[in-house]
């Protein structure tokens, strides 16, 4: 079982997905007849424990990104899925993978498999500069976001997300309508840095529904955009050949904790002050 969470962990610890209970040690799973995957018998559960989300999520980004063989992409954030895409982008062929984060653990380990790290408190505003310094003067050919939303960032922002949390729809969706603007300065760098003509692939979650963006520079560029939730089923024939003994994306060392499920609220708080070097996190029920 996942402790799933990129910068988009939730902060105060509900759970307010279609599936209530998904951290519990048991739940009712509405087509439970189709949603399983079959694995192989005998190796870890941890290696197609990913299966459930890092991999298909980071595996459509790099898929929506359209990198070129040979090509560049720019990952911005480098938690789980920022990780991960890193890692299936060298895989599938990229020349260069540029990584952008600011937390060291992130960029260390992004680095040990060959990414080309850029650390945010370095760079600051000439982050596109450094990211045109690799690439000719170009910009990458395909940037993905792997941030989306600040759970625990501007305090408005989060009361405003809490609140129509508890109104019913027909009350929420007006107020969303004019208040739901998220922090997006992860997606208009990602804006900034792609290549003219290139593609941005959003991965990270987004809830605001009145979300400026500037459409002028997005048509000036000619960007391409793809985003949404991952189609997990969508790739799982091609992820799970991967997950061998070879092991080419390396998720038998991905993750870098393991706790007992019912340390679960002690991880979410660890990861969200980002302590201890955690980046990911397997949570395991009790026998």
């Amino acid at each position: 079982m996942e402790n799933n969470g990129d910068d988009a962990l939730m902060a105060d610890g509900l759970d307010r997905g279609q599936v209530p209970g998904g951290q519990a040690e048991l739940l009712r799973v509405p087509f439970g007849n189709n949603l399983p995957i079959k694995v192989p018998d005998g190796p870890p559960d941890d290696r197609y424990v990913y299966l459930s989300d890092v991999l298909p999520t980071a595996w459509q980004a790099v898929e929506y990104a359209a990198v070129p063989e040979g090509g560049t992409v720019t990952v911005l954030g480098l938690g789980p899925i920022g990780d991960m895409a890193t890692r299936i982008a060298q895989h599938r062929g990229a020349g260069q993978v540029i990584g952008v984060d600011l937390i060291d653990e992130r960029l260390a380990r992004a680095g040990m498999h060959g990414v080309t790290c850029l650390d945010v408190r370095q760079h600051g505003k000439d982050l596109a500069e450094a990211v045109r310094d690799l690439t000719d003067g170009r910009g990458t050919d395909a940037v993905i976001d792997a941030v989306g939303m600040e759970a625990h960032g501007a305090p408005f922002t989060k009361a405003a997300q809490w609140v129509t949390g508890l109104l019913p729809d027909a009350v929420a969706q007006p107020l969303m309508e004019h208040a739901g603007v998220d922090r997006l300065g992860a997606l208009h760098a990602g804006i900034e840095l792609v290549r003219r003509g290139g593609t941005l692939s959003i991965s990270g979650v987004y809830c605001g529904a009145a979300s400026p963006m500037p459409l002028l520079t997005m048509f000036d560029k000619q960007i391409q955009v793809r985003m949404g939730q991952a189609n997990v089923w969508r790739w799982v024939e091609d992820i799970l050949p991967l997950l061998t003994d070879e092991d080419p994306l390396g998720v038998d060392t991905f993750k870098t904790h393991a706790m007992p499920l019912e340390d679960a609220s002690k991880a979410y708080a660890m990861f969200q002050a980002k302590e201890d070097g955690m980046i990911k996190t397997l949570l395991k029920p009790g026998g």
